[in-house]
């Protein structure tokens, strides 16, 4: 029977049923859907939010249950990482080209952890397709080309960004932002809208340089705003352009108050 995994870190939210959605469809009644809730410690920096990351396990288990996973997987750190403490062991997956920009440049570390550990849950669950959604736009394309480089026989499928009512794209995190922070946190959106409507009214590429001044400006307009990066590039290779056409994507990180959000969209279209 076909297989197709949602490897999440928990706190699950509307954004990760879409996903469980997804799976389903791409293998029907006959197939499994397999969700992974996994904290990955690898991944985090010594100073970023690990300690802080939401965790509801039982919330978890019962919104899969209701949505139809067939198989609920949730390793202990010492199953995954049995020679601990972290950093566990000589052996790691490294992808060196997709990484050296965005949150690959912000967050060191941070995609050595990624591909490491969906390289190990590849491994254990076996699955003919595994599915990510799009708003970690960057991510996706480096377990893609993980995949493609070290011959994992599987498919990786992207799914669209789900947002809320008011734009923010729906992340586990946000359930971290105090009240006072939560509108302020739709700066992301109001940015991409921003520097979509500049890029699709323009009649020539408009500078890179450009916009990056003009979104820092909107996101330094909100108290508890702070611009991590802003970054435009081609959406396969990820390489940065100078100049932003109607083709070029947009991707961004904010620290809204002590919570750090990211958000990414083409900008040639009015899509997720």
């Amino acid at each position: 029977m076909r297989v197709a995994f949602v490897p999440t870190m928990g706190a699950l939210h509307t954004g990760h049923l879409s996903l469980v959605q997804e799976a389903r469809r791409r293998v029907k009644s006959s197939g499994r859907v397999v969700v992974s809730v996994f904290v990955n410690p690898t991944q985090f920096a010594p100073h970023e939010d690990l300690a802080a990351y939401p965790r509801n396990l039982a919330r978890d288990r019962a919104l899969c249950r209701t949505s139809g996973v067939d198989v609920l997987f949730v390793p202990e750190d010492t199953a995954m990482y049995p020679q601990a403490p972290v950093p566990p062991s000589s052996t790691c997956v490294v992808e060196e080209a997709l990484t050296r920009s965005m949150e690959g440049s912000a967050r060191p570390t941070h995609f050595r952890g990624v591909t490491t550990v969906l390289a190990k849950l590849f491994n254990l669950v076996l699955p003919d397709l595994a599915i990510f959604g799009a708003k970690d736009w960057q991510q996706a394309a480096v377990v893609r080309r993980m995949v493609r480089d070290l011959n994992f026989p599987l498919q990786i499928v992207v799914a669209p960004t789900v947002r809320e009512s008011d734009g923010l794209a729906m992340s586990s995190r946000n359930q971290r932002l105090a009240p006072d922070e939560r509108p302020q946190a739709t700066v992301l959106w109001r940015s991409i809208q921003w520097a979509r409507g500049r890029v699709q009214a323009a009649r020539r590429a408009v500078p890179a340089a450009q916009l990056q001044k003009g979104v820092a400006k909107l996101v330094a307009s909100e108290p508890a705003a702070r611009l991590d990066y802003v970054a435009f590039f081609d959406p396969d290779t990820l390489e940065p352009t100078r100049a932003v056409h109607r083709t070029s994507h947009m991707a961004l990180a904010v620290f809204v108050g002590k919570v750090r959000l990211i958000d990414n969209a083409p900008l040639g279209v009015d899509a997720p």
